[in-house]
């Protein structure tokens, strides 16, 4: 595994973790300056979701990644119910790849932005990707792209965007993100392969899978090629040198999580 924060002196909202068979990596979201809605903060609930989603994986009781994932977010919005503001559109959030294999398959689970890559013996490796929120951001992005940054008519647009936004997420037509509604976890993208046709997985969050998707430094093959001869931090490193690049973009947390998967009898 490998974490970048999108700058010094800020505190790394993006969590990754594991157990014997299973994986997790969590992209917290959440707007800073928000304690009056959410005392605990993005990086609290990024950490005790994780947290929550390992525990529940080590007990391998063959539950459904979703079911896993729905009774998490529902123990970690009750941890804090009574003293924040759980429902708030602004009161933190997280997208969710899971990962769980044995003997005979692996498992994915995808809520959000983030990725999930499974290399394929033979074949093109299969990502996973759940685009919702970013199809429903673009149009909202193209409408403020067409005012001066910092216009009155450029503020105005970005604020009815922020609304809309907040409005539809975990809502049916807009987009999915673990958060306080436990019945989030039924839309998130699930599926199974057989282990004897994967070598290796990778789960990376939305600031590390600019390497393909933003600024075309790898496509997906070369990515995972990258990450079985140099490692996670290698694919983060060559994400931060695109960023300093003039017209690169803001820094964001980056993570990879990779995985070689055994060779099981």
């Amino acid at each position: 595994m490998a974490t970048s924060g999108q700058e010094p002196g800020r505190v790394n909202e993006d969590f990754a973790g594991a157990v014997a068979h299973a994986v997790v990596l969590l992209d917290g979201a959440g707007i800073r300056g928000a304690e009056a809605i959410c005392r605990h903060g993005v990086a609290w609930y990024t950490h005790r979701l994780g947290g929550a989603l390992l525990h529940r994986l080590s007990v391998d009781d063959g539950r459904d990644l979703a079911e896993l994932l729905a009774e998490a977010i529902g123990e970690l919005t009750d941890a804090h119910r009574d003293t924040c503001d759980v429902t708030d559109p602004s009161s933190p959030s997280a997208t969710v790849a899971m990962l769980r294999f044995d003997a005979e398959q692996v498992e994915y689970l995808l809520l959000g932005d983030s990725v999930i890559l499974l290399d394929r013996i033979g074949r093109e490796p299969l990502v996973v990707t759940d685009r919702r929120e970013v199809e429903f951001r673009q149009p909202l992005l193209d409408a403020l792209g067409a005012h001066e940054p910092g216009s009155a008519a450029y503020e105005r647009v970005r604020a009815e965007g922020v609304s809309v936004m907040r409005a539809n997420r975990n809502h049916p037509g807009g987009f999915w993100v673990a958060k306080d509604e436990p019945g989030a976890a039924a839309e998130a993208v699930t599926g199974s392969l057989p282990v004897t046709g994967l070598t290796a997985a990778a789960l990376l969050s939305n600031g590390a899978s600019r390497i393909a998707d933003r600024y075309a430094l790898a496509d997906w093959p070369e990515v995972l090629s990258l990450l079985g001869t140099h490692g996670p931090a290698e694919v983060v490193d060559r994400v931060r040198e695109a960023e300093r690049r003039p017209g690169g973009a803001a820094p964001d947390d980056a993570t990879v999580a990779y995985c070689v998967l055994p060779r099981l009898p």
